[in-house]
Order: C-alpha cells, then structure tokens, then sequence
C-alpha cells in the first residue's frame, strides 16, 4: 500500500474499540485464537508516566482501572500511525472518544494534527502529531492529557497496514458524498456512493478540494467510520468475526486487555446507540516559517467541559 493511502487510516482505528469484535454475539470470545490474537494486540503503558492532574478541582485522574463489570464510562485515545522501517513514524491523526453507557452514547473527537501545544516530556512546543514521533504512546497520551486537560484511560495504536481489506471484509461502506471530486485516479460522483477498501481510503484522505478542508476531510472520515462500526456490529458469523480479529492483529496495539474486550462486546456494545461529534475550532498560524493550528485556551475548556458532561452519569 502506498504511504499516501496509509496515511489515511486514522479514523479508522476509532472503530477498533467496536470492532473489538463485537460481532452479532460473543461467542468468538470462547475460541482460543481470538485470545491469542487479543493477547498479541495488548501493549502496556509505561509504568514511569506521570499521574495526570486535572486544573479542573472536579477532575481526578483516575487511579484504579475502569470497572467495565459496572458499566463505567471510559475515554480512548486512538493514534494512527504511520509507521516505517528505522522510524518511529508519526500520528497523522488523534481522535478521542468518551463512552457513556448511562447515556448510550459515545462522543467522537479529532484533534487537528497541526494543533501547537506543549509537548509533555519533551521540554518543547510544537504541533501535536509530534509527541508520538518523540515519545510514542506514553508522550502522546501525556500530552493530549495535557491539550485538552483530561485523563484518557485507554489508548488503541494502529498502524495502516492491511485495513482496506479490512473495509472489505465488512462489507465496503456508503457514503452520501455532498460534492464530485477527483482523486488520486478515481473520480467520486456527488450522491449515495458504494466504496470498496481502497476507494474509501481515498475518500477520506482528499481534503485540498474541500471547501472546509480538514474539517470537510473530518467529516468523510467520521461518516466512513460509523459505516464500518454499522456493519461490523452486524455481524453474526463466528468466522468472520475471527478472520477480522486475524486482520486486526497484525494492525493494532491497546491496552484494552482480552478480559475487557469480552465485557465490552457483551455489555457495553447493546448500550451505545448513538455517536455524537464535535469539531475543534482554531484558525492557522504561521510561526518561525512554521504552519501551526492555534487552538486557544477558551476552546480548549469547551471540549473539556463537554467530556466533561458526557462523561457525567448524573446528566
């Protein structure tokens, strides 16, 4: 796959949290390989990160683990990386998803790549997709903690490799495309579209000929990703579910353990109905000969305070 077409894949790892094969039922979870191919995907965080403190005096880190056998609500930083050989790679995309079973509801997030931040660890300032190149997960969770003054609980890390297939084996997804564009050789018709793996790649990567740019890009990709999780979670055949789990292993790193995965297909995926999303504003700034994204502090609290109130069982 070309590194253009793999530097795409981000939002697709937003699905790995449903995709968790939360198939029509749990079953797969009872069949030895999905465990080991669980256990190949888990990836601690180092012991050494800093516990995380809110300035918010009602936001604690948390220190004891997310009780999914009491349906807590949770957040997820997923990273998509663009990995290469000698290299580290960068995360060309953060997104961040808090799940509220109280609420049924998950709240779906980007964080602009070119955002200027304090990159916690590292001593510098600089745009966010950074972090991961100079500190992998560790320095990337510390500083979107820090970014958007929140504690993330679980991170999923996914590299680009084999995930057009992966679209395929759900099915391919529709999109209703709100323009015609080209791209990259294929020519995508205004409508109801039908795309395969690796035309919906290409979809959600234009973003020059889109009149709101990233943002426009955003959207496409947030579409793409509620189709897959729609035809994933339709899934009801046991050798489906296990051929993903294959296709997702080679792909994925977590710290979702195989245990939370079970409870998380058999609990907490009958609870989440609807996907919420918001975007973050900011406007372009060019610093030193450097384009940055400048998201002020006033923005930052609004996405705090509404993960905030997602988060709340209480509201």
């Amino acid at each position: 796959m070309k590194r253009s077409l793999k530097r795409t894949l981000i939002w697709t790892a937003s699905a790995v949290v449903v995709l968790l094969l939360a198939g029509g039922s749990y079953v797969w979870y009872l069949y030895h390989s999905a465990e080991q191919t669980a256990a190949k995907m888990y990836e601690e965080i180092a012991p050494s990160k800093p516990v995380y403190v809110s300035k918010d005096p009602g936001i604690a880190k948390q220190l004891e683990p997310v009780q999914m056998s009491k349906l807590d609500s949770f957040t997820v930083l997923v990273l998509g990386v663009d990995e290469r050989q000698n290299d580290r790679g960068r995360s060309d995309t953060m997104i961040v998803l808090t799940v509220n079973p109280a609420k049924r509801s998950m709240l779906m997030f980007n964080i602009p790549r070119d955002s200027r931040t304090e990159i916690i660890g590292h001593g510098t300032v600089d745009k966010i997709n950074h972090a991961y190149a100079f500190g992998g997960v560790q320095m990337s969770l510390q500083t979107v903690e820090n970014f958007i003054d929140y504690p993330i609980d679980y991170f999923v890390k996914v590299n680009m490799e084999g995930f057009a297939h992966l679209i395929d084996m759900v099915g391919g997804v529709e999109v209703d495309n709100p323009f015609a564009f080209d791209y990259e050789g294929d020519h995508f018709d205004k409508g109801h579209l039908q795309l395969d793996g690796t035309q919906a790649l290409k979809y959600s990567r234009m973003r020059y000929d889109d009149p709101r740019g990233d943002f426009g890009r955003n959207t496409r990709q947030r579409d793409i990703l509620q189709e897959i999780m729609k035809n994933a979670l339709s899934m009801s055949s046991v050798t489906h579910v296990q051929a993903m789990l294959s296709e997702l292993g080679d792909s994925v790193k977590t710290n979702i353990t195989f245990s939370e995965m079970k409870t998380f297909a058999k609990d907490y995926r009958q609870s989440i109905d609807k996907v919420d999303t918001v975007e973050i504003q900011g406007k372009g700034q060019t610093i030193n000969k450097v384009w940055y994204y400048i998201v002020n502090d006033q923005e930052r609290l609004r996405i705090h305070n509404q993960m905030k109130a997602h988060l709340d069982k209480g509201n």
